[in-house]
């Protein structure tokens, strides 16, 4: 028999050191074929978000029935960099790992993401920055995409003819060259003007897209546990998976789907360039290759 009181049940509650937790789920079963360069983009997706923190949040890595050389590679890292690493024997789905280690989170916000983003460094202070002006954000992205006005935001659209949001049609030259690598890796055909609109909204000078894709995205906690299904998916990807338990449950939660203004990230799939590495030292240059995984017939272009 234990004597004494544990002096745990002394101590003060605990307090919780940020606001943010970064969840990345990576699958890399072998590093041939189709997943030759798979781990090359791994380890710059995660070093980016490494190297973009300046203790603003947490971050957890699940492994999700990944090979020898990835659980090599996270070992590699120390607690002050990866805060948790989630194992698993097999690969569990995509979703069941992502929303899993999400709901054992504490933070407010929950960045949900791919093992293959390549984060700019100014990705949270322009998403952080979002969520302070709309309230009633339910998610941000940091890759703005202009066709996703349809896409899981009727709650945005809602408010638009409430006129609860002031919202205007603006050409952003600037996003011009960075969309257009996110639309031609998908075989969507690049945009020959720059002088095309997007669906904007602002928030006293704090201005952001409407929609977004869910490749990169932080969320609102609380939606975890209000409109994203109980029962798991059982589902290893695709399949509407995404859009059952992300994209959908912001919308039904009467939350916005918002992107930043401008691109503060890339999503580089599987297709390695030794460009990326310049891309992360030098944030603002642009010219990467971006891919969403987004099906085209559920979205609708606002031209």
């Amino acid at each position: 028999m234990r004597s004494g009181t544990n002096p745990q049940k002394a101590k003060e509650k605990i307090r919780l050191e940020n606001k943010l937790r970064v969840i990345m789920v990576v699958f890399i079963p072998n590093t041939v074929g189709f997943y030759a360069n798979s781990l090359e983009v791994f380890k710059l997706s995660l070093r980016s978000l490494i190297g973009s923190n300046s203790d603003q949040y947490k971050i957890t890595v699940v492994n999700n029935g990944s090979c020898q050389e990835v659980q090599d590679f996270l070992a590699s890292f120390s607690g002050e960099e990866i805060d948790t690493i989630i194992y698993h024997s097999k690969n569990i789905g995509k979703i069941d790992a992502l929303i899993g280690a999400a709901r054992g989170a504490r933070e407010s916000l929950i960045t949900l993401t791919d093992a293959d983003i390549l984060f700019l460094k100014n990705w949270f202070p322009a998403t952080q920055e979002v969520f302070h002006s709309f309230k009633k954000a339910g998610s941000v992205s940091p890759i703005p995409f202009r066709h996703g006005f349809y896409y899981g935001t009727s709650s945005v659209l809602k408010d638009i003819l409430l006129k609860k949001l002031k919202f205007q049609k603006l050409k952003i030259p600037e996003n011009f060259a960075d969309h257009n690598k996110y639309l031609e890796s998908i075989n969507w055909g690049n945009e020959k003007t720059d002088s095309l609109d997007w669906p904007v909204v602002q928030k006293a000078n704090v201005r952001a897209i409407v929609g977004s894709g869910h490749q990169v995205l932080t969320i609102k906690r609380e939606i975890l546990f209000s409109t994203v299904p109980i029962s798991p998916s059982l589902t290893l990807i695709g399949e509407d998976s995404e859009f059952k338990y992300i994209d959908e449950p912001i919308d039904r939660a009467g939350l916005l789907r918002l992107a930043t203004f401008r691109n503060h990230a890339f999503h580089m799939e599987i297709h390695w360039n030794p460009g990326w590495r310049k891309n992360s030292m030098q944030p603002e240059q642009k010219n990467p290759k971006v891919v969403p995984q987004i099906s085209k017939k559920k979205l609708l272009k606002i031209n």
